[in-house]
């Protein structure tokens, strides 16, 4: 029998529930407390943020960046869906992270970073800096041929791993406060639908560390990312139209050139 104790504390700009587990875990901690914070943060679209709301920020950054860097996973908001999230370069995280969705083994995770000089370094680029820079950050996953920096452990079957700048503040601030990359999938069982509020996932709330509630994500139509393999030089194949499908066509052929590959090549 699984027993729950809520603690809440309220102020006007940030709410923080905890809640305590007392459950085994498979693959990682067994018999041992985990307690959940749900931090909520101002929504991506808010502007002129006050003194509060900034220190607001700044401390969900810090507790979750400290929940990472531990080896723990998070629920975090990005500019398409609510994704889940740890180090990409902590191999027992990342198994976690299958644990928790149920997702088979042989699905790669793609990885987020903060800025596009961090592709460099955890992949091998075979496309101009200013291609990455028209489509990045946004709703778009690039896949590229990955560096032997990147974990071997993370998708071992495919030398290739996908990577996303989500056009999210939060999200970009935390990539950089934690100094690595992170592996990211979307917060929800696996093969099921999508989230774009943090009410949608609270079954798997006990099983992470920190849910970041950043709000309903504005564009609610639940395709997440466009996903493009750019790992041939000249060439692009669409994976997944996701979201941004006609405008990152829309880059990549009549700015750049690029010619499409067939689906089932």
């Amino acid at each position: 029998m699984v027993f729950f104790r809520f603690i809440r504390t309220t102020s006007t700009l940030l709410n923080t529930s905890s809640f305590t587990l007392n459950k085994p875990f498979k693959s990682v901690i067994m018999c041992k407390e985990l307690k959940t914070r749900v931090l909520r943060i101002p929504p991506h679209s808010s502007e002129d943020l006050t003194s509060q709301q900034r220190e607001c920020v700044l401390e969900a950054l810090r507790s979750t960046s400290a929940a990472l860097k531990s080896g723990q996973v998070v629920a975090l908001p990005t500019d398409t869906i609510y994704g889940l999230a740890c180090v990409a370069q902590n191999s027992s995280a990342v198994r976690r992270v299958y644990d928790i969705k149920g997702r088979n083994g042989d699905k790669p995770l793609a990885i987020c970073v903060g800025e596009i000089q961090d592709i460099y370094r955890l992949c091998k680029v075979s496309v101009k800096e200013d291609l990455l820079s028209d489509l990045l950050p946004g709703p778009v996953t690039l896949v590229l041929e990955r560096s032997d920096t990147l974990n071997a452990d993370l998708n071992p079957f495919t030398k290739l791993i996908g990577v996303r700048i989500p056009d999210h503040p939060f999200m970009r601030r935390l990539c950089q406060m934690c100094g690595e990359p992170l592996a990211l999938t979307s917060a929800n069982v696996s093969a099921h639908t999508s989230t774009v509020a943090v009410s949608e996932f609270e079954d798997l709330w006990p099983s992470l560390a920190v849910v970041v509630d950043g709000g309903p994500i504005g564009d609610q139509n639940r395709l997440g990312s466009t996903v493009v393999d750019l790992s041939v030089s000249g060439r692009y194949r669409i994976i997944r139209p996701g979201c941004a499908l006609s405008a990152t066509v829309e880059v990549l052929e009549g700015k750049h050139g690029l010619l499409e590959d067939p689906v089932d090549q």
